[in-house]
């Protein structure tokens, strides 16, 4: 159905945008890397017959105009920026998927009842801000004019001042929102970023839901003390107790079919060989695609913590960075992607996905669905990030007939 040898060559094409010469890729949101990329897409989108444009914060979007131009609208997207030194798929395989589908329609000559965009969101992946989905969130009309204001970068730029100085105005974001109602449904192409497919030996899945990422800062503060001279029964030792919580964190994550448990970051205060620490610091990611999970483990971890930090005659501090619920993935349309994976002839898997995704945003917006590649070794994030031409291109053929079957009016999504 489409043209898998196009989106193949287009992948590639982009990837050559911020390409570093350790042959990763960067592109952060509001730099001329990005402005690259978008205009790189955007004559993608002008081959495709799509008209294009780009809203109040900075999203491309590509319309093709349905025979009923009122009815609610198909939203193909995901995103063009990437990590620090990242892979050519991330983001880019959904933008370009639904473009390809858009462009194989028009050659086809294909009219549709729905009109359909496709849009590449600004900073899903929060690198530059440390804020992401940065364009999902103004799509769905969440994103708030201090978010624009107090997220910074590491030059000591904001968010607000990066948009003017890309010829945006910070004070008009509220004109990318889209109303309830509006949209039929918001469909993504992913790579998985994971193994599960890989090991199933499945090119494709489709996503159930989208885990919600908790994010808390842990201090743990005891007395710090020379190595040395400290019996071991009189230490108040933090780095002690925050190892025992560690391990419990992942115990417990463990007994919980979807949930996981991550510390990704330690700080060791005053940090000497010879001395027992004071103050430890550390982060923990918690996610499940099932909120009332999440937040059982959560309770227990907090319990433990309050256990071990009595006996060991220490105290902790816990500040929760963000809470983001989990987004379960409309039934109807995984029903619709089941029965076009079918139609490929392969298995109709579903799974769940840990990563954030621009979806998660639009959860009182539209129905959402997603559909993974799989990726070679589950590598991502990372120059080394791969998924096969044949796969990327049946993931694309399984969102053309998914498009194809929900652009019909009278396939209502409910």
């Amino acid at each position: 159905m489409v043209n898998s040898d196009r989106l193949w060559k287009r992948i590639f094409e982009l990837a050559e945008v911020g390409k570093q010469k350790s042959g990763g890729i960067t592109r952060l949101s509001f730099t001329e890397e990005d402005k690259a990329a978008k205009t790189l897409v955007a004559s993608y989108m002008k081959e495709a017959g799509l008209t294009v444009r780009e809203d109040a914060i900075g999203n491309l979007i590509g319309r093709k105009e349905g025979k009923t131009p009122d009815a609610p609208l198909i939203v193909l997207g995901s995103h063009i920026d990437t990590v620090p030194n990242g892979g050519s798929f991330d983001g880019a395989l959904g933008v370009l998927s639904g473009i390809e589908v858009l462009h194989t329609l028009h050659e086809q000559g294909v009219e549709t009842d729905s009109p359909i965009e496709v849009i590449a969101f600004t900073d899903e992946e929060g690198t530059r801000f440390q804020f992401g989905m940065i364009g999902s969130r103004a799509f769905a009309g969440i994103l708030a004019d201090e978010q624009v204001e107090g997220a910074v970068d590491s030059n000591g730029t904001s968010l607000a001042q990066a948009m003017r100085e890309s010829g945006f105005n910070p004070q008009a974001i509220a004109d990318a929102a889209r109303k309830p109602g509006s949209i039929k449904a918001y469909l993504e192409v992913h790579i998985e970023q994971g193994k599960v497919l890989e090991n199933r030996g499945l090119p494709v899945g489709i996503v159930s839901g989208i885990a919600g990422p908790l994010w808390m800062k842990w201090v743990i503060t005891g007395e710090a003390g020379h190595a040395g001279a400290t019996p071991m029964g009189l230490r108040k030792d933090p780095l002690a107790a925050a190892a025992r919580l560690m391990s419990y964190f992942e115990e417990e994550a463990s007994k919980y079919p979807n949930a996981v448990a991550t510390v990704g970051t330690i700080s060791v205060k005053p940090g000497g060989v010879n001395v027992i620490p004071g103050q430890v610091e550390f982060t923990l990611d918690l996610r499940d695609i099932d909120e009332e999970a999440r937040d059982e483990v959560e309770s227990r971890l907090i319990d433990f913590a309050n256990k071990v930090c009595e006996e060991r005659g220490v105290d902790f501090h816990l500040e929760t960075l963000q809470r983001v619920p989990p987004v379960p993935c409309s039934e109807p349309l995984q029903q619709v992607i089941r029965q076009a994976v079918r139609q490929e002839g392969l298995e109709d898997f579903c799974l769940p996905s840990g990563a954030g995704h621009d979806g998660m945003q639009f959860k009182e917006l539209c129905p959402v669905g997603m559909i993974f590649v799989r990726s070679k070794d589950g590598v991502s994030h990372n120059p080394a990030e791969w998924s096969s031409k044949e796969d990327c291109g049946q993931a694309a053929d399984v969102l053309y007939r998914v498009v194809s079957e929900l652009s019909r009016n009278e396939h209502p999504l409910v």
